[in-house]
């Protein structure tokens, strides 16, 4: 892999005046305002709009209206199967990065080349090895992995990644935890030569509520003041381990009642929820659009997550001040006191002793992001200015 990006931009994303306006390509398969990764690209493609480029955004699909100064290039999708799609966005992005002539380009998912990856979600062989434990033993497990390794979308995923790491001349990981997946499934890498950066949270947005708010917040839930509210999130709730999370409430006392938000389907977890004694103590919200509501009226949120690069409801938790846990498969773990990080998702008793303590343990205090962690937007906008700073010069 090509080093000599990285000469201008070691360690801190110092800022970095570009020396003209540069065209920019920003390459994802959907353009939407609605999920985490989506939700970077946006945000990503229009904080270079605004630092003065001229940004393109080439994906398969839009839903949503372009921020100002970003132009949509919409290569449409092809084939009724999830390989070809795969494929076929692939290949049409490299034909319009070509085209398009740009000064740089960025990829944020199955893209063949370009200057700039971010990886966000991890090498495809690590999620296998680790996420496989969130299912039981048993035939439900031994099939769902069948299906995966069975996959012609995984496998065409998959040498697209190995084709990013072998010609990125510059891939960026969103957490430690991140970049050590990757070296991992791509010794050839170098850790000096992937930079870190963070997702950062909206700090003014996502802060400690007052009293009043939190009350508030609690009364609007129909929850009392002798109850401890455990909040959770996620989409995939078997990956969040949502499982885990439920068999310890079981052993956890009546008082302890937990809100989950978002999923794709809560009926096998109602379910559960019977099965366990625990259907009374828990709620179902669905897709919560206003997330600071969620997190205000909490006590602890909890994400014993089998497979997380970087959990932004960990972040955006922490940031509201909530005393939160999750699991060592987190990348954003990393801001968390150890005690606070389940070393096994799957370990029930360990999660119900480690809620218990944390709850009767002192609340923490203001969120402090830590000055040495690479973060947010501003660090990305200083990373593509220093390379296409470092590009003229070598004209």
């Amino acid at each position: 892999m090509a080093s000599a990006a990285l000469a201008i931009v070691p360690g801190a994303c110092q800022s970095v005046r570009h020396m003209k306006k540069a065209r920019i390509a920003v390459m994802m398969p959907r353009f939407s305002r609605y999920g985490g990764a989506e939700g970077f690209g946006r945000r990503l493609a229009e904080a270079l709009a605004r630092a003065g480029h001229d940004v393109d955004f080439i994906c398969a699909r839009s839903e949503a209206k372009p921020p100002s100064g970003v132009r949509l290039v919409v290569v449409g999708r092809f084939g009724p199967l999830k390989w070809l799609k795969v494929l076929w966005f692939a290949l049409a992005a490299e034909r319009a990065r070509k085209r398009g002539g740009y000064d740089l380009s960025i990829g944020l998912g199955k893209t063949f080349h370009q200057d700039v990856f971010r990886q966000g979600g991890g090498p495809l062989p690590v999620f296998w090895r680790l996420s496989r434990r969130a299912w039981p033993r048993g035939p439900r497990r031994t099939l769902k992995m069948l299906r995966r390794h069975l996959s012609p979308a995984n496998w065409v995923s998959w040498w697209i990644e190995r084709v990013q790491a072998r010609t990125t001349p510059v891939i960026v990981a969103n957490s430690e935890r991140t970049r050590e997946w990757m070296l991992e499934a791509h010794p050839f890498l170098c850790a000096r030569q992937m930079p870190v950066i963070y997702n950062r949270p909206d700090l003014e947005r996502f802060s400690p509520p007052t009293p009043e708010e939190r009350a508030a917040e609690r009364a609007a839930a129909g929850v009392n003041d002798s109850q401890v509210l455990l909040l959770t999130a996620g989409t995939n709730f078997m990956l969040k381990g949502l499982r885990s999370l439920l068999e310890a409430l079981a052993l956890l006392p009546d008082r302890y009642i937990l809100h989950v938000a978002g999923g794709r389907g809560t009926r096998h977890w109602e379910k559960l929820a019977r099965r366990l004694g625990v259907e009374q103590r828990v709620r179902f919200l669905g897709r919560v659009e206003e997330m600071r509501s969620f997190y205000a009226a909490g006590d602890v949120f909890v994400l014993p997550t089998f497979y997380d690069a970087c959990s932004n409801a960990v972040m955006e938790s922490l940031a509201m001040g909530l005393r939160t846990v999750t699991s060592a498969c987190n990348g954003s773990g990393a801001f968390l006191p150890s005690k606070n990080i389940l070393a096994d998702p799957a370990d029930v008793e360990a999660l119900a002793h480690c809620l218990a303590r944390v709850v009767n343990g002192p609340a923490p205090g203001p969120f402090v992001w830590p000055p040495e962690a690479e973060s947010g937007m501003d660090a990305w906008v200083a990373l593509i200015d220093g390379l296409l700073d470092q590009k003229m010069n070598r004209r």
